[in-house]
Parts: C-alpha cells; sequence; structure tokens
C-alpha cells in the first residue's frame, strides 16, 4: 500500500488531480500574460525598447543638450505606469525608476561622452526584460527585484540628488561659458 491508499486515496486519481491543477495554473498564468500583453502601456513599452534602444534614438536624442535627457526621462512614464498600476509592484517599480534615473544621469555627461554611453546602456531594454521576467513569474527575476527594492530606493534618492548636481554644474559651466564669451566680444 502507498501512503496516499492509506488514507483512502487512490494514487493515480491524486496525481491526476495534481496534473490537472498545474495545467489550470499555467492556463491561468497564460491566461494573465496575455491580458497584460495586450494593454496599451505594454505595447507602447515594446515600441519605446525597439526605437529608443535598439535604433539607438536615445543616443541621438541625447545631443540635444538638456532636452534629450528629458526626452528620454519622459519615455519612461510607460514603464512606471504599468509596473506600478497594472502590475502593482512597488519593488518593480523601484528598480524601473533606478534603471531610468541611472540613464538619465549617464546620459548627462558632457562632451558626447554621455551619449556614447547611452549606446551601451541600454536602458529600456533592461526595464523591458525585468517586466517580462515579472508577468512571465520568472523566479530569478522576481527575486532579484524583490532583492533590491530596498537598494533602489537608497539609490533613487541618492540619483536625483547627482541629477539635480549635475543640472547645477552644468548651469553653471554655461553660464562661465557665456561670460567668458561676453568677455571676449
Amino acid at each position: 500500500m502507498t501512503l496516499y491508499q492509506d488514507y483512502g486515496w487512490p494514487a493515480k486519481k491524486l496525481r491526476l488531480s495534481t496534473c490537472n491543477r498545474m495545467n489550470m495554473n499555467e492556463e491561468k498564468r497564460l491566461q494573465r500574460r496575455q491580458r497584460l500583453m495586450d494593454n496599451k502601456a505594454y505595447q507602447t513599452m515594446e515600441g519605446l525598447t525597439r526605437y529608443m534602444d535598439r535604433y539607438y534614438l536615445d543616443a541621438l536624442i541625447g545631443v540635444i543638450p538638456g532636452w534629450g535627457d528629458a526626452i528620454a526621462l519622459i519615455c519612461v512614464v510607460p514603464f512606471v505606469y504599468f509596473s506600478s498600476r497594472v502590475i502593482k509592484s512597488v519593488p518593480l517599480t523601484l528598480a524601473v525608476l533606478n534603471n531610468a534615473l541611472r540613464d538619465v544621469l549617464l546620459g548627462m555627461i558632457p562632451f558626447f561622452v554621455g551619449d556614447i554611453i547611452d549606446i551601451f546602456h541600454r536602458a529600456n531594454t533592461q526595464n523591458m526584460q525585468m517586466i517580462k521576467g515579472f508577468v512571465d513569474g520568472d523566479e530569478a527575476v522576481i527575486k532579484q527585484v524583490n532583492q533590491r527594492a530596498w537598494q533602489s530606493a537608497i539609490v533613487l534618492i541618492l540619483l536625483l540628488l547627482l541629477i539635480a548636481l549635475m543640472i547645477w554644474l552644468l548651469i553653471s559651466f554655461g553660464s562661465y561659458l557665456y561670460s567668458l564669451l561676453a568677455s571676449i566680444v
């Protein structure tokens, strides 16, 4: 007698019901994934990822001083909306914001260095991979995002401070150049 039969359950039936439950869970997960992928914000994120990272539009827009980085930051709004409102995950939202602000900070480095870094950083692709991993239920991605939730919050605060410092430095440098040019003319 097996353990299952000791309790009056036929082993074959129990295995089948477990299989059916697993298939139903898998089916529900696939339906949820399809519903999320049909979401307009998800489709927008895929388009932004394609154009900003794969076609290097992020680096090209970054050539416009100040405005390029602001436009790149605006392109993160669908990622933040999807992770916070559709998936409803605070750790994922923090990780998405962390990647986006790191991308902006790196892109703000002057003399086209930031634009070259933008070619290799690909924050939108990283955000899309995290979101897809979360939607697919990828244990490694979920564990990584959850472990980095507090780290992301601290890094976000530091990145916001660094971005403010970089803006101040760029404005100071611009006013210095303006005064230098004004004194020559």
